[in-house]
């Protein structure tokens, strides 16, 4: 008997210690959750059918304003029914919110919900999730309603899809410009081999040009490392044969693209028949910032060689001069003049403000 009666004993406390060993287990799973809901930013409410709030965790503006007090007085749309906090949803939104809960009370099935809200910085993002709670015998007793902050989400889907439109819209003028480069190129072309050749030096300098503009985030680039980027392409060291003075303004995509095919066509130019083609041979490229019409700036650049007496240059109008006199200038508003006289070359282009950035 005392044998049975110890060991009913030691039973007994078996249940309670495995009856605590359970409850503590239950308190961490608890405090891991409430840690979990906190650094998802995730809030949760529970409500019974008739919308009474039974217990919230983790609830912050604008489901709630913190006013030090715990915060579990939450109503059925986001407002104080105790006093410990204090809703500040708009109306529309909180209606939209309560209707949900309303229905999934009556139907037992579940509501999705997506809403934005003004905020100081722009607009706020929510993703909202209420569901049923249901007993034993599958009857509703409550309402969970989580609600997740999509804020950020929102805004880089919106910059995605705001750049994959700019990268459609520049590669639309990229293609453009390509098919512009070969129609012309074939027109003043005599042979298909004197195309193939012109026209890949062509790809090349867009090539390179487009390689800055993608390195800037689209941005565009700046006005002298395009230059020497397009002198330096063709052998030419631009630290002795490129001398660069004046503003170095930062071009935007098109204008860094048209500007680029200018010099491309000037340095191929000077490389075949001009100051580059000699050992000692070098160009000057200024760009200066003039006062232009209704007080805008402008920019005015200017590239200008010496030529020997036996730089012969080609007579005939080709490409490269009608690229520098007409394409450049019409695609950026401005104007362009191309003067060969006696032992000296200058190229001008003027391009309004709305092609560069000077800070």
């Amino acid at each position: 008997m005392q044998s049975r009666a110890g060991d009913m004993k030691d039973s007994g406390r078996s249940d309670e210690i495995i009856a605590l060993q359970s409850a503590e287990s239950g308190m961490q799973v608890g405090r891991a959750l409430l840690h979990a809901l906190h650094n998802a930013g995730i809030s949760v409410l529970y409500q019974d059918r008739e919308m009474k709030t039974v217990w919230a965790r983790n609830m912050r503006p604008p489901w709630i304003v913190d006013t030090g007090i715990s915060g579990t007085g939450v109503s059925d749309t986001g407002g104080s029914d105790t006093g410990d906090g204090i809703g500040i949803l708009p109306l529309a939104q909180e209606e939209r919110i309560g209707a949900a809960k309303r229905k999934v009370a009556a139907s037992g099935n579940p509501e999705h919900l997506e809403f934005s809200i003004p905020a100081d910085d722009g607009v706020r993002w929510f993703q909202i999730w209420v569901d049923a709670d249901h007993d034993d015998g599958g009857a509703v007793q409550g309402v969970v309603t989580t609600m997740v902050e999509t804020t950020e989400q929102k805004r880089r889907e919106q910059t995605l899809k705001t750049l994959l439109r700019e990268v459609s819209h520049r590669s639309k003028n990229l293609l453009a410009i390509i098919q512009s480069i070969a129609t012309q190129t074939s027109r003043y072309s005599d042979t298909l081999s004197d195309f193939l050749t012109r026209f890949r030096g062509r790809l090349q300098s867009l090539a390179s040009s487009q390689d800055l503009v993608t390195s800037s985030n689209w941005r565009g680039a700046a006005l002298r490392e395009l230059v020497s980027g397009q002198v330096g392409r063709y052998g030419a060291d631009p630290v002795r044969s490129l001398r660069f003075r004046g503003a170095n303004p930062y071009l935007n995509p098109n204008a860094a693209l048209h500007i680029g095919l200018a010099m491309h066509e000037l340095a191929v130019n000077s490389v075949s028949y001009g100051a580059l083609s000699r050992a000692d041979g070098f160009v000057e490229v200024t760009a200066d910032l003039t006062a232009a019409a209704a007080g805008e700036t402008a920019l005015s650049l200017t590239w200008a060689e010496a030529i020997g007496a036996n730089d012969n240059q080609p007579s005939e109008k080709r490409f490269g001069s009608v690229a520098l006199e007409r394409v450049v200038p019409a695609s950026l508003n401005g104007t362009a003049k191309l003067e060969i006289s006696g032992d000296r070359l200058e190229y001008h282009l003027v391009v309004p403000r709305s092609n560069f950035e000077t800070d």
